[in-house]
């Protein structure tokens, strides 16, 4: 499966942003689908993820009530909706899958996007 991250840009704190994960080559229905980030300077930690059924998310403590995850299965996107932003979501944002059911660990993931910036200024 190809990956192709979209939607990052510069925002104000406080703001929202929308990124888009597309996948072609696999249904990514078939997979769990996860979002992760990398600040500069910084490992790259785990954000979201979805399962593949799509009955379960999973999200980060730094981005919980802030950041929601969906899929839809028609378009073979996922999304990560990411509202009251803060100077430390700043960061480059990649989506990976994994075939594991319910994994969250960045080790379990592959097919990695190249990635979409988001800055956010205080």
């Amino acid at each position: 499966v190809q990956l192709v991250e979209s939607g990052g840009g510069l925002v104000q704190a406080g703001g929202s942003l929308r990124l888009s994960c597309a996948a072609s080559g696999r249904t990514v229905s078939t997979y769990t689908v996860g979002w992760f980030r990398q600040a500069p300077g910084k490992d790259r930690e785990f954000v979201s993820a979805i399962n593949w059924s799509g009955t379960r998310t999973y999200y980060a403590d730094s981005v919980k009530g802030r950041f929601t995850i969906s899929g839809d299965n028609a378009k073979n996107t996922v999304y990560l909706q990411m509202n009251s932003l803060k100077s430390e979501d700043t960061a480059v944002y990649y989506c990976a899958v994994t075939r594991k059911y319910d994994s969250t660990r960045l080790d379990d993931f592959g097919s990695w996007g190249q990635g979409t910036l988001v800055t956010v200024s205080s």
